[in-house]
């Protein structure tokens, strides 16, 4: 996968690749909405060929989305 080639490269996790992208996708002095929207819909499913599962545990944030949710 790309996204795993570049983070080997530069030392960093995946989720720092994805951040350096955007970052730099929205630095461009230009305001354009349609490439900045283009380099966060790119970074969407990153992940997506991944056989991974993420989960998370009882924790604060999930006991306070859930108490906002109300469940």
């Amino acid at each position: 996968m790309q996204l795993d080639r570049r983070a080997d490269a530069a030392g960093v996790s995946r989720a720092e690749v994805i951040r350096r992208l955007i970052d730099a996708g929205l630095a461009a002095d230009d305001d354009d909405l349609a490439r900045d929207l283009d380099v966060l819909h790119g970074s969407f499913a990153a992940l997506a060929d991944d056989d991974i599962a993420f989960e998370r545990g009882d924790d604060d944030r999930m006991r306070h989305l859930d108490a906002i949710a109300g469940r």
